[in-house]
């Protein structure tokens, strides 16, 4: 008996310390995309995090060509809060192409603004249809997911092929990267952002500033919310402030997927 207890109390332990997305079992739990942000153009920790190789494996974006300064912006649209025609406004005056990924629920409810998107040169990218934890569904689930928002923007814009996709929440595995990639999709992450996804934390243009040019570095993908009023108020610096600081703003078309 005491042996048995003790070979419990050694499998205790080791699963104690197996590390964050791998536990017993011989699987990965889910990875929830997240790294020690940019500070001063230094790149974020990305290289450090423990799903880097698996995004590269599977031919995700995170990250850009970071000996250039070269930024991609994208919005994450999952539900409209009035401020996506603002934040087009800015872009069409500006002449900056972008991402938005879009819902099942945002495609139903604002499809002028996604119709705009399109017309206006912007990629209009997957977001799933109901933002669910991709990571619960089977495979078939997951295409399903994907196709109903694909066929809906294509019955709104014309647009037939839909290339990119961002996993609800950041919340991914190998499978469902390779589901994904299955299906014809590119997932894109991101290498800054900050929380500016609560509709009621309205802080100020300035805020949305500091935080996205605080985190600024080389080849950079920035995700950004259309729900926040800062984020639309403060586009335009962010921008104008950028390009003075000699960067570029490009479309995830011209992404080269670069190891660093």
């Amino acid at each position: 008996m005491l042996s048995i207890l003790a070979v419990l109390a050694l499998a205790l332990l080791t699963t104690i310390k197996l590390p964050l997305n791998e536990p017993a079992g011989g699987g990965r739990s889910p990875y929830h995309f997240g790294f020690k942000r940019s500070k001063d153009g230094s790149l974020p920790s990305i290289e450090q995090e423990g799903f880097k190789t698996i995004l590269e494996k599977h031919g995700a974006i995170f990250l850009g060509d970071s000996s250039q300064k070269e930024l991609y912006l994208t919005f994450d649209n999952g539900y409209e809060n009035g401020y996506t025609a603002k934040i087009l406004d800015v872009l069409k005056e500006k002449q900056v192409p972008a991402a938005f990924f879009v819902t099942g629920h945002y495609v139903k409810s604002a499809p002028d603004l996604v119709q705009r998107m399109a017309e206006e040169g912007h990629i209009v990218g997957n977001h799933s249809w109901s933002h669910p934890d991709m990571t619960t569904l089977s495979d078939a689930k997951i295409k399903e997911e994907l196709v109903k928002v694909q066929e809906a923007v294509a019955s709104l814009t014309g647009q037939k092929e839909m290339r990119y996709l961002r996993p609800p929440r950041g919340i991914f595995d190998e499978r469902v990267l390779a589901v994904s990639r299955d299906a014809g999709y590119t997932s894109v992450f991101w290498s800054i952002a900050y929380a500016d996804w609560d509709k009621k934390q309205v802080r100020g243009a300035q805020y949305a500033y500091d935080k996205v040019m605080g985190q600024l570095h080389p080849g950079a993908v920035i995700l950004l919310h259309a729900v926040s009023k800062d984020n639309a108020d403060a586009l335009g610096r962010i921008i104008d402030d950028a390009r003075a600081q000699g960067y570029e703003f490009k479309s995830l078309d011209d992404l080269q997927v670069r190891n660093y």
